[in-house]
Formats: structure tokens, sequence, C-alpha cells
């Protein structure tokens, strides 16, 4: 990001005109508008009283750490979340934010850090999570900001998921209007360049990584007709969902833990003892097995390695812990047989 990006970026979140910033270094509002056109620069002079005012360091205001490239971020990423697994949440939570102050202007390490503490909070038993939650919040807002729109939009659908969650439905709804339409499709157009330019491998990664998107978005749209058709009662259509789930499922080589967790959730919500208990095994072993694209020639070009083992024991133990509490199953919370089948996952 260059300084002038920098200078109406912070002056943003100072909640400043440029007017008053002008006033506080003691120079004129045309001057600041041309700061942030790029037509000029400010004048050595004024850079600390500026930074100071911004509130960033003189190297955050002249770029000199500037954003992180994908790797890095997804480095630290993974750095991240071994800290959290090892260290522990307060740690890897301190970590995580004085890398976001050392690279402020970076929108997609703050959202990448972000989604990672919410993904931990879930995982393990944290302290004072609603602290955590408020500030993994204000993370989330300061990139809905965000120039770059893709990154904008992937943070504000994180905030309507958290608003709906908490049934808070006018936060969900300001925020469902701050979507932004993209118009166009900039991977189809970069795609057929590659294609064109014969950088088939590159072609190949990326058009790959399309199907992979359609192929979830489909999954996830199914999910959501299926729990629509459990809250009306309309069993039959639920189950003819999960079916098309379960072929969409098979056709595009994605984990069969998603249709697995649809049928057990309709076999439970119908209190089918058998089939629940079936489902819900077959959900269990998958987890714990894990999944590989790598393993799938639909995405032999982006695949993504097999999660670690630990983590993998980690999320099952969750899942177990929370059929264990679940009220849906009270059915079959204390027959021989579901304990059997969660016994075998322990």
């Amino acid at each position: 990001m260059k300084i002038n990006e920098i200078i109406r970026e912070k002056r943003k979140l100072e909640n400043l005109t440029q007017e008053q910033l002008a006033e506080k270094l003691g120079i004129s509002a045309p001057a600041v508008n041309k700061w942030e056109k790029g037509s000029c620069y400010p004048d050595i002079t004024l850079l600390p009283r500026l930074a100071r005012i911004l509130k960033c360091d003189l190297n955050t205001l002249l770029s000199f750490k500037d954003d992180l490239t994908d790797k890095e971020v997804g480095d630290f990423a993974n750095e991240l979340a071994i800290i959290i697994g090892e260290e522990g949440f307060s740690v890897g939570f301190n970590k995580a934010i004085d890398k976001i102050q050392e690279y402020q202007t970076s929108d997609k390490l703050t959202l990448t850090v972000a989604t990672i503490l919410q993904g931990s909070l879930v995982m393990y038993d944290v302290k004072e999570k609603e602290r955590y939650e408020n500030y993994i919040e204000e993370l989330y807002i300061k990139v809905s900001n965000s120039e770059d729109i893709n990154l904008k939009n992937s943070a504000i659908s994180l905030l309507i998921s958290k608003y709906l969650g908490a049934k808070d439905y006018i936060k969900a709804q300001e925020y469902i209007d701050k979507l932004q339409d993209i118009t166009y499709d900039k991977k189809q157009l970069q795609g057929n360049l590659y294609l064109n330019s014969k950088e088939y491998e590159k072609a190949a990664k990326l058009f790959e990584g399309k199907l992979l998107s359609t192929a979830n978005d489909i999954m996830i749209n199914l999910t959501s007709l299926i729990q629509i058709a459990l809250n009306e009662n309309r069993d039959s259509d639920a189950l003819d969902y999960a079916k098309v789930l379960e072929d969409t499922t098979k056709l595009y080589d994605l984990w069969d833990y998603n249709y697995y967790s649809a049928y057990s959730m309709i076999y439970i919500k119908l209190k089918d003892k058998d089939n629940s208990l079936k489902y819900i095994d077959k959900m269990l072993n998958s987890m714990k097995d894990g999944f590989s694209l790598e393993e799938y020639k639909l995405y032999k070009n982006v695949y993504t390695k097999k999660s670690e083992v630990g983590f993998n024991d980690k999320m099952l133990s969750l899942m177990i812990s929370n059929l264990k509490s679940d009220d849906s199953l009270e059915f079959l919370r204390d027959t021989k047989e579901f304990n059997e089948t969660l016994d075998k996952y322990i």
C-alpha cells in the first residue's frame, strides 16, 4: 500500500475529515487532498506529527513494512495454529496481535488471523471468550472497510454469519446491504489469458480452484435446503436433497463427511435409531481419516494437504463432546450402541 493510501485509510479510521487533519497539522485542506490523491507528498518535517495523529509509526506511514506476500501470510497462519495448539490460546492471541500491529496495512493478514482465532475459540476451552470474540469482531469490521473487494466481502460475510448466530438480525441485514456485487469474474478472465498464452499448468490450477469453489457452493445450498425442509417437516424432500448432496460429493470428488452429516441430521430428526447410529459412525470415521484433494484427479494441481492427525483428533474430540450433550440425541444417549459408537473414536 502506498503512502497516499495509508494516509487516507488511517485518517478514516480516526474519523477525521481532510479539513480536520489539515487543521491539526497547521496546513491547508487541499494539501491533504493532494497527498491522498498521490500527486504530492507530505514535507518530511510533518511526518512525525502526521504519524502521531494517525496513530501509526513512521515505518508504516512510509510503507517500509508493506503488505505481506500470500506465502508470508500462509506461513504465519501455520505458525499461529501451532502456537495456539502447543502453548495455548492467549499466547497465540498476543503473537497474532503483535503481527497485525507490525503490518497494519495488510488486510489479508488481519482477516486470516481473525479466522484462525475464531476457529480456535471453537476448538479449545478458552477463558474470557466474550472478550476475545469482541476483539475478533473488530478485526472483521476493520477488513470490511478494505479497498480489496474480495477481502471486504469475505469479512462482511463472516460478520453476517456471526450476527445470524447471535440472532442479531438488524446487524446481519446491515452488513448484507454492505456486500458489493462483483459483476465480472476476474479468475475466469485470468484463466482465459493463461489458456491462450499456453500457460496450461497455471490455467489448470485456476480452473480447478473455480470448480472446487462452485462445488462447495452447491453443497452449501443443498445443506441449506435440507435444513429448510426439516424445519417445515418435509422429511421426504430432505432425504431427496441429501441424495443429491451425496451424488454431488461423489461427482466432484469432495469429502464424504458432507453427506454423512446431512443424513445423520435427517435421521436424528426422525429419531430413526439404526440410521442415526449408522451415519454418526460414518461421520466420525470420516473426520478421523481426514481429507486431501491430492487423492483426486479433478484437483491434482490445487490440492491441499491432509490435516495433521493432531488437528483431526481435536476436532473429533470436540464433535464427540457435542454429540454427548446434544439434546436432540436424547433418544440415543443411554443406549449401549450409541456409547459403543462414540467409544471407538475416543
